[in-house]
């Protein structure tokens, strides 16, 4: 038995990008960031914080949801499953990029208020 299982409470680090397929399928990708809390070592050695970027990627309707709600800064929590794949570039050389297929998704930030519901004060 294996499990490919990740978990990442993190903030979005750009707005979403969504594309829609001939199919009319989307598929929304955007940078993920987790950050650890820094820390100092008994001997006074201070140990910065460390930031993780993962690539997030969600399809169908999960990223037709994420096309009208997330944006750069929001706070979300996410579950799905490690991929790489492997792609030329321009020059011809191989590259491979990781990336964290979403199957679920929660949004923990606080929905921001439009500037039409503001209160004029």
């Amino acid at each position: 038995m294996s499990v490919n299982k990740v978990i990442l409470i993190g903030n979005v680090g750009k707005d979403p990008e969504v594309k829609y397929f001939e199919n009319k399928q989307a598929v929304a990708s955007f940078p993920l960031a987790t950050t650890e809390k820094g820390y100092t070592l008994a001997n006074g050695t201070q140990v910065p914080d460390r930031t993780e970027w993962h690539n997030i990627v969600f399809w169908g309707k999960t990223a037709e949801t994420i096309e009208k709600y997330v944006h750069k800064g929001d706070r979300l929590y996410i579950e799905g499953k490690i991929r790489t794949r492997s792609y030329s570039d321009q020059s011809g050389i191989q590259r491979y990029r990781t990336e964290i297929y979403g199957e679920n998704m929660e949004m923990l930030s606080a929905p921001k208020a439009s500037v039409e519901n503001k209160p004029p004060f």
